[in-house]
């Protein structure tokens, strides 16, 4: 066999773990794609998409470091692709960051989300942002982010109980805030 044989076999073999990765992925098993994604990523350096997915997958592995640094670096390359994927990119990479209490970097990522997801989706970005705002003690915005928050989830989700409440809670840190803004 020759050296040539031996390469074109291993790309083969690279393109099937490719797709099975992306099976994973897609199917929602974020652990085992995570593993062939960067396998192949260490190989060839991944395109911007795929640095996309394992960041989606460090972020379902609650590993927001990773996730943060490849959606960080996956980000700025893919401002062409279809809004509801960006929102999944966007949503993932600002959780990560609000979860690493990195407030002030979650705040842009927040508010691009908000310009590629869905009305009801809306809710919990602002929901989000209101707490950005209010543990950087902006009480105006987070006053603000919480009025919206409250006024997409009453208009565009369906009220179960848990959301229920947390319309509540929102209701309350609004009320807290415009206290603090009062002192």
């Amino acid at each position: 066999m020759t050296l040539c044989s031996y390469a074109q076999r291993d790309k083969s073999a690279d393109s099937e773990q490719l797709g099975k990765a992306l099976e994973y992925f897609s199917g929602g098993k974020y652990h085992e794609a995570l593993i062939l994604f960067t396998q192949i990523d260490k190989r060839y350096n991944l395109n911007p998409r795929f640095k996309a997915y394992i960041g989606v997958c460090y972020y379902y592995e609650w590993d927001y470091e990773n996730a943060c640094k490849y959606l960080d670096t996956a980000l700025p390359d893919i401002e062409n692709y279809a809004p509801h994927e960006r929102s999944v990119y966007y949503y993932c990479n600002a959780e990560s960051h609000f979860l690493l209490e990195k407030y002030k970097e979650a705040i842009p990522l927040y508010e691009k989300l908000l310009n590629v997801c869905f009305n009801n989706e809306k809710g919990d970005a602002l929901y989000r942002l209101g707490f950005c705002y209010m543990f950087n003690e902006d009480w105006t915005n987070a006053r603000d982010y919480f009025s919206s928050a409250v006024a997409f989830y009453e208009s565009f989700s369906e009220i179960t109980p848990t959301l229920s409440a947390r319309i509540k809670q929102a209701k309350n840190m609004i009320k807290g805030c415009e206290r603090r803004m009062n002192e």
